[in-house]
């Protein structure tokens, strides 16, 4: 592994000749599977999904662009409704949401994640069912709350005693009861990025099981006439590619489960256990199957219930990225390419596209890893290994840090990033006043807009320092 380095990763240790997980193919070209939806296929090098050439969309629709493949996202989101049949799924709408996503979602029986006003309303515009809505979020506005309250969402998570406090007037004032679950840290840390872990006790969201705060907050909405308990709300981080850290997590929400039922006097009817399951991005990474989670899950939650002599509460999971993650990849073009003598008679290859930083933060956040092929044309170079950046001014604006491309990779090939349906469009930005990429739905060799790309009269909308 790469030594650290105080200027980072890119300047460590054996950084110049890739990680120690990458192998260079024996066909650059090829396609891996996992890493891609499950429609997308390559004929004499054009990459297409679901049915459509990626050059024949990039004609019809430019680049960059999001490509979402609607039957791959319906397969998964059933996958999970029926692994786990026994649960309510929850999708992770800050993943990517629009009204169409929501539509399918509402199709496919799953329920929605919502994280914000913002993403409430665009379940309301989608006619999304409100009772299969969760609401999540550490500080939701005043505003947020008695919105949600009005809508009638199915169940709000309460993150704080303020919360309950300023929800309970909420209530009070709409004369309303809405359904309410108690986020609880269990002090277990998924072994995933330290950001995006999010049950260890330091930390911003919860109450504190070992503290004795969760209790109190169960006894605090137990007690609040416009609250209806529904029960504990668990999430030990992301990107997870295993149940283990869901066994000593389902092990300290059980048993505080219990206490509820011998102290509070109350037998809570739901429970969440949340998931954040993993997805692949590279070739180091193996996802499990939602059959397996469902299994796994269900053993130890049962297991946990037999010991403390408690009934097994209704369940839910949360999926996370997973459902949307592999069904949408970027395609860009390629602008420059540029190569770079390094010490020890090192090359690196600069692969320059029209996007960046402002369709995909997560590697210049995260340090994540994504994968890439060429989309346009098949060849017979031997493979290099090639970094793809983006357009924006910032030494840190790479999309794809190492990867083996054809050696004679060129301006006007186009170049496609798989694993791009989670976090990449929803935390797109205009950075350098870049316009958002459309997102295209692709069936059946057809395309749709899903979200149309922005235009120069989007990014100027609300800048009204010049009157017209």
């Amino acid at each position: 592994m790469p030594t650290a380095h105080p200027s980072g990763w890119a300047h460590a240790d054996g950084a110049l000749r890739g990680p120690h997980w990458l192998r260079e193919p024996s066909d650059p070209d090829a396609l891996v599977p996992l890493l891609w939806s499950r429609t997308a296929t390559k004929d004499d090098g054009v990459l297409s999904v679901g049915g459509v050439p990626l050059p024949e969309l990039v004609r019809e629709h430019g680049s960059p662009a999001y490509v979402l493949d609607e039957a791959d996202f319906r397969s998964r989101a059933g996958a999970f409704r029926d692994a786990f049949s026994d649960y309510d799924v929850y999708y992770a709408g800050k993943a990517f949401l629009c009204t169409t996503v929501a539509r399918w979602l509402a199709d496919e029986g799953l329920s929605l994640d919502v994280c914000s006003g913002g993403e409430l309303a665009v379940a309301e515009r989608a006619g999304f069912p409100m009772e299969r809505v969760g609401f999540h979020g550490n500080n939701k506005t005043l505003g947020e709350l008695e919105r949600a309250v009005e809508l009638g969402v199915g169940r709000i998570i309460v993150d704080s005693f303020h919360e309950i406090e300023r929800l309970a007037a909420v209530t009070a004032e709409l004369g309303r009861t809405v359904g309410v679950m108690v986020r609880v840290t269990a002090g277990v840390e998924a072994h995933t990025h330290e950001y995006i872990a999010t049950a260890h006790e330091d930390q911003k969201f919860g109450f504190s099981i070992a503290s004795g705060n969760a209790l109190e907050a169960v006894r605090r909405v137990h007690d609040a006439p416009g609250l209806r308990l529904l029960g504990l709300h668990s999430h030990i981080g992301s990107q997870i590619f295993d149940t283990s850290g869901f066994e000593v997590a389902a092990r300290r929400v059980l048993a505080l489960h219990a206490r509820v039922v011998e102290e509070v006097g109350v037998e809570m009817p739901e429970m969440d256990l949340g998931g954040g399951f993993g997805i692949a991005y590279t070739t180091q990474d193996d996802p499990s199957d939602p059959a397996q989670l469902a299994t796994e899950i269900s053993k130890i939650v049962e297991h946990e219930c037999r010991g403390l002599g408690i009934t097994v509460p209704r369940l839910s999971i949360e999926p996370g990225r997973a459902i949307v993650g592999p069904s949408m990849c970027t395609v860009y073009e390629v602008g420059t390419v540029k190569e770079v003598a390094l010490d020890g008679g090192l090359v690196r290859t600069y692969v320059s596209v029209d996007g960046g930083m402002s369709d995909n933060i997560r590697t210049a956040l995260y340090d994540a890893d994504y994968s890439a092929t060429i989309a346009s044309r098949s060849s017979g170079a031997p493979p290099a290994l090639s970094r793809v950046v983006g357009m924006h001014c910032e030494a840190g604006d790479i999309v794809v840090k190492d990867e083996f491309l054809p050696g004679d990779v060129r301006p006007g090939d186009l170049v496609a990033v798989p694993g791009t349906g989670a976090y990449c469009r929803s935390m797109a930005s205009n950075y350098n006043h870049a316009l958002r990429p459309p997102v295209i739905g692709v069936r059946d060799g057809k395309t749709f807009t899903v979200l149309r790309r922005e235009t120069v009269a989007d990014l100027l909308a609300t800048d009204v320092g010049v009157s017209s």
